[in-house]
């Protein structure tokens, strides 16, 4: 399975059409202060995010050094003020966040798909604890994971019901947002809209707005600004 993939022309372009639909978190948190990340991969969510959204600050927790090493490879930012690259367990770091994050992209698959530890009732639990009120957890599942079921049912629990995602956005990647609440804001307003209809209703429509959203990210990230 090709889980990372880079132009070497292009190093922060995003090639893969569900990193693409990670990145529709700016439609429930267009300026977030600080974005967190499960799994550093080839880096190409790390590396957009930092050149795009410079306001925001960036953690990505990755469990193997051996990942980690390959940064210069993957042309992966060194660390600076506002991105680090910490080598730990997500599982044992997130209780520490608590109430942190305005943005926690879980993506930490290993060669056998997504480890249990990442999809359990307890790890969802902590992360609705290190987002922010109005805060969006955006995890990456298999379709065909026979655990999905389940590990929705967690998600949804975890959230409240406050999950939601976009029909035919990303092929057998299903990417789920969940918003944490506690009080009113323009993220719940976005979740419920997209629950009610599964984003823009067709799958094609969907798959068009995931890109429409790199692009414009892409366009006010030259122009020195980030508006959505």
């Amino acid at each position: 399975m090709v889980q990372s993939e880079m132009r070497l022309s292009r190093p922060d372009q995003l090639v893969l059409s569900y990193n693409r639909a990670m990145m529709c978190f700016v439609l429930f948190q267009p300026q977030p202060q600080h974005i967190v990340m499960v799994g550093l991969g080839g880096g190409s969510l790390a590396k957009f995010c930092y050149r795009y959204l410079p306001q925001s600050r960036i953690t990505v927790l990755e469990l193997d050094p051996a990942v980690i090493a390959l940064r210069d490879q993957f042309a992966i930012p060194r660390d600076d003020a506002r991105f680090r690259v910490v080598q730990a367990d997500a599982v044992e770091y997130m209780p520490a966040l608590a109430r942190s994050a305005d943005v926690l992209l879980v993506d930490g698959f290993d060669a056998d798909g997504l480890p249990p530890a990442l999809g359990s009732a307890s790890f969802y639990a902590d992360c609705q604890r290190a987002l922010r009120p109005g805060g969006v957890l955006v995890a990456n599942m298999f379709s065909y994971d026979p655990h999905y079921p389940a590990m929705l049912k967690r998600l949804r629990r975890a959230f409240q019901g406050r999950i939601c995602g976009f029909t035919g956005i990303a092929g057998n990647n299903r990417i789920v947002f969940g918003v944490k609440g506690g009080e009113p804001s323009p993220a719940l307003a976005m979740q419920r809209r997209v629950a009610r209809h599964g984003g823009l209703r067709l799958p094609l429509l969907n798959w068009l707005l995931a890109h429409w959203v790199v692009l414009r990210l892409r366009w006010t990230g030259r122009a020195g600004g980030v508006v959505i």
